[in-house]
């Protein structure tokens, strides 16, 4: 039932949105990291949460209007990978890189369902667009997002015994140093 509710919600909030650079409909980046997320736990307020990532952040939903819908847990998941956008890109990437430091496995799991579904995404566009993809960014600087990036992924090791771990540091690695293979 939540993770329904959830769905709704999220479509609701995103109505009218695309993924950066993209006509794809925003809600599919939701969707997508709650499939995985949906790979690693049964949880269904941790699939809710993957669902409701972004609302706060990107779609206007206030903390106390999420909190009031799915509850604290959720809430609290969600407000833990939500990025302060007042904040320039480097401090808000330093920032979620620090947090994964002393994260809880649960947010961890949100983290790599959230970062999975965007370097599948970077992967495919730089594979069409090649180094120009970086520019529909704020921050162009691909080595800044290599960084970042693989700050993550040293920062969510202990799920190295997931697939969804394997896959994602495999894409990071096509990405930001296997350049060869894609173009």
């Amino acid at each position: 039932m939540i993770v329904k509710k959830a769905v709704a919600f999220a479509r609701e909030a995103h109505k009218g949105a695309v993924r950066k650079g993209t006509n794809i409909p925003y809600i599919v980046h939701p969707m997508e990291t709650a499939v995985i997320v949906a790979s690693m736990t049964k949880d269904p307020e941790m699939i809710a949460a993957a669902l409701l990532h972004d609302v706060v952040e990107d779609a206007g939903v206030t903390k106390e209007q999420l909190k009031e819908a799915f509850g604290q847990r959720v809430t609290a998941l969600v407000m833990a990978e939500t990025e302060d956008k007042t904040r320039s890109w480097l401090e808000r990437k330093s920032a979620t890189i620090e947090h994964l430091k002393h994260a809880s496995r649960e947010e961890k799991i949100l983290v790599l369902g959230d970062k999975l579904s965007n370097i599948r995404s970077t992967s495919k566009d730089y594979l069409l667009e090649g180094e120009r993809f970086w520019e529909r960014f704020n921050e162009k600087r691909k080595e800044l997002h290599c960084l970042y990036y693989e700050g993550v992924g040293r920062e969510l090791a202990e799920l190295e015994g997931y697939p969804a771990y394997q896959e994602y540091k495999t894409l990071c690695q096509l990405v930001f140093h296997g350049q060869d293979l894609f173009l």
